[in-house]
């Protein structure tokens, strides 16, 4: 069974960093691309980037140059480090990835952003 978790959320203050990891379970993970994707309130969920197994990144225009995604294919993590945080950033975060056909989520860290 494909089982993801989000920790490492909370308040930061505007320019302040954090980091985000995601623990996968039930796949072998270094073959998977994993996901990050955020949902702000009273918006839809949008894409944040995303890291391929051999380390591959890609990001949204939005957070380019601030955020960088990493992976570790032993520990079966991956991490979305965060930095010069805005307001806009306020979201729950959520990994994600494809398997057998199916998207899996986890259940999302909570990142709030605010003076």
């Amino acid at each position: 069974q494909v089982e993801l978790v989000e920790s490492g959320g909370g308040l930061a203050q505007p320019g302040a960093s954090l980091k985000l990891s995601c623990k996968a379970r039930g796949i072998n993970f270094r073959l998977y691309e994993m996901t990050w994707y955020r949902q702000a309130p009273g918006k839809e969920r949008e894409l944040v980037g995303s890291i391929k197994g051999g380390g591959e990144t890609n990001y949204v225009d939005s957070v380019k140059g601030r955020f960088t995604i990493s992976r570790d294919n032993v520990r079966r993590t991956t991490d979305l480090q965060m930095t010069t945080l805005r307001s806009e950033d306020t979201a729950v975060y959520f990994c994600n990835t494809r398997h057998q056909g199916r998207n899996f989520w986890g259940r999302g860290t909570q990142v709030t952003v605010s003076s």
